[in-house]
């Protein structure tokens, strides 16, 4: 990818891996930032992000209700919440719902791929 024109990344052409039963899809990561999305099944959890050094990271739920832990406190997201994760803490999703839960995440600064 270049900086001098924008670019589409299909699904497909997505860097796709599981965390655990979590799929996930990742279009963009470079010095600057990434961004993706993981896919959690009813009665599954994600396995455990150690967290990013010097790296902030935010999930955004865009289907279900998804449960993130941080080893120590749950937070419930709803569709459209959002939460920020701060440098270095190991995080996962869970799903124990009925519905699949969509989050949409973004870091950085970067990392690399």
């Amino acid at each position: 990818m270049t900086a001098e024109t924008c670019t589409i990344v299909r699904r497909d052409d997505a860097k796709t891996f599981y965390e655990g039963p979590e799929l996930c899809h990742e279009y963009l990561r470079n010095e600057s930032m990434w961004f993706g999305t993981s896919v959690v099944q009813p009665g599954d959890t994600g396995a455990v992000d150690p967290g990013h050094d010097g790296a902030w990271e935010v999930f955004y739920c865009a289907a279900g209700e998804a449960i993130l832990d941080d080893g120590t406190n749950e937070y419930t997201l709803r569709v459209g919440d959002a939460l920020t994760v701060p440098p270095n803490i190991p995080h996962r999703i869970h799903n124990r719902g009925t519905e699949t839960v969509i989050c949409v995440w973004a870091g950085g600064p970067g990392e690399p791929a």
